[in-house]
């Protein structure tokens, strides 16, 4: 590609925390930065931004990404494109060299265990940009991977949607102060919902139920989200509920179905995402929604190699539901998505949070009812484990609107994260059995204390209330010119005359 005589700008609109934190991190003159922003805040465009200038500034520095997923590799490539930076998420070690068309790479973490020597050449010097870098505490091998191939790198820029702890290995680049992670930036929900137009106020019906099941050692137990239990018998309800042998979830997929069909009456293109225990479940409760409700849902699991071709595809189409076991639990951008489910027994709170991240993201240009706030309902077993991760977000909700409703009238302990996948062998799993699961109605769950609601169908719906939400609008933001950086070999990025494509800041 040969020069072109004039380098054209590129103008951003960023918005006030993305500008803020950029220029924090313009000043920090360590190796190292680490930024923990709010899902759908738009942490990606913020870090390309970052990576633009500071090649622009450094002619020939190489950019690197390493996402979680196969699926958010090609998802970074092409937003990096928007922004005139030419990413290959194809590469692989087999490869070496990067192609001298190319800015850089978007590679994964697994990627990295495995090619880590090859990596560590191709970064010496280069800018690096860790998407959800608590992925690097997964596994110690992939940790000392990381140490080993981004080492020699000049910058690296780590992102993250939720704060995390450190509980067996601590991750590398990231300093932490007792266990916690230590953010050089740090935006949260509440304040993503306080500048309003930026995440959409998320409620979360948690619903109760009655749940009886056999034990692995023959025992017969029934219990209610309301009941005090050992962990393994807490685990054993949840699975209980979410089992399909019970009635407890088809009640909830079909009052799911009730919302998203009035949402779609103004926003028709509004989309459920049910998150799933495993690629059977989620296959049977695809089946679910087509022999009750009539609709086809749209199946995103591991197994399937085209798996990551579904998902963008339901990402631009007006379908209604998709059913996915971890596939869109992180990073996955579908800002259509208002409605989801919870029938995982993952029940850790950094999943949790990221999983709630999918429906956070705000859709510019809406009209008609419920346009100015686009609430988004997050529907989960009232699991007291559940219940803790929602009411920290319920709060941090209903402070942002609070706070900002009284401006212009003016003018626990953490929770131990449990994964309720672990529940035995597989020996002492194939002893336990689902007898039954029911839904129960709101009289019969209200048993804490806290208002319960009646929702479609009779069932109790918790922290449904509508808040005040005040007028929202998209923010102003701030307007950035950016000089396209150059080409490896001395060219530079050929940007279109009226200014590029004027990336928001949603990414």
């Amino acid at each position: 590609m040969s020069a072109p005589s004039a380098v054209r700008p590129t103008r951003i609109r960023l918005r006030p925390w993305q500008s803020e934190a950029l220029e924090r991190f313009a000043d920090t003159s360590g190796p190292d930065f680490l930024a923990v922003a709010t899902p759908g805040a738009g942490k990606t465009t913020f870090a390309l931004t970052a990576a633009v200038q500071d090649l622009a500034d450094n002619p020939g520095r190489r950019l690197v990404v390493v996402a979680p997923t196969q699926h958010l590799k090609h998802q970074w490539s092409r937003a990096a494109l928007r922004l005139g930076l030419h990413l290959d998420p194809d590469w692989s070690a087999r490869d070496g060299e990067l192609p001298g068309d190319m800015h850089g790479i978007v590679t994964t973490y697994q990627q990295v265990a495995t090619s880590s020597r090859v990596l560590a050449g191709l970064a010496r010097g280069a800018f690096v940009v860790f998407d959800e870098i608590h992925h690097a505490g997964d596994d110690r091998a992939w940790g000392e991977s990381v140490l080993e191939a981004f080492g020699g790198a000049a910058r690296r820029l780590s992102l993250s949607g939720t704060p995390f702890r450190s509980d067996t290995s601590a991750i590398p680049f990231v300093d932490y102060h007792l266990d916690e992670a230590r953010a050089d930036y740090e935006y949260g929900y509440g304040q993503a919902l306080a500048d309003r137009g930026v995440v959409r106020p998320v409620y979360f019906p948690r619903i109760n139920g009655f749940m009886e099941w056999v034990a692995p050692d023959g025992e017969v137990l029934s219990a209610t989200f309301d009941d005090e239990l050992a962990r393994e018998q807490a685990n054993q309800r949840l699975r209980t509920a979410l089992s399909l042998e019970g009635q407890w979830l088809p009640a909830v997929l079909d009052q799911a179905q009730e919302r998203l069909v009035e949402l779609r009456r103004h926003h028709p293109e509004a989309g459920g995402l049910v998150i799933a225990m495993d690629q059977a479940h989620a296959q049977d409760i695809a089946r679910v929604l087509r022999e009750r409700h009539g609709v086809r849902a749209v199946v995103a699991t591991s197994d399937d190699p085209d798996a990551s071709d579904h998902i963008a595809s339901f990402a631009a189409s007006a379908d209604p539901w998709i059913v996915a076991v971890r596939m869109v639990s992180e990073g996955v951008d579908i800002p259509r998505l208002r409605i989801a489910v919870f029938a995982t027994t993952t029940t850790t709170e950094l999943f949790f949070r990221q999983a709630v991240g999918r429906v956070v993201r705000w859709t510019p240009g809406l009209h008609g009812p419920g346009s100015r706030t686009q609430p988004a309902w997050f529907f989960l077993p009232d699991d007291p484990r559940l219940r803790r991760y929602s009411a920290e977000l319920s709060e941090s909700r209903r402070h942002s609107l609070r706070r900002r409703r009284d401006r212009e009238e003016l003018d626990s302990d953490r929770p131990d994260e449990i994964d309720a996948h672990d529940l035995g062998d597989d020996e002492q799993m194939s002893l336990f059995s689902v007898i039954g699961a029911v839904a129960i109605d709101g009289d019969d769950a209200d048993g804490r204390g806290g208002a319960a609601g009646s929702g479609p169908g009779g069932l109790g719906v918790f922290d449904d209330d509508p808040d005040d939400p005040g007028d929202r609008h998209a923010p102003e933001g701030v307007e950035l010119v950016l000089l396209p950086p150059p080409l490896p070999g001395g060219g530079h990025v050929v940007v279109p005359a009226d200014g590029g494509s004027g990336a928001g800041g949603s990414g």
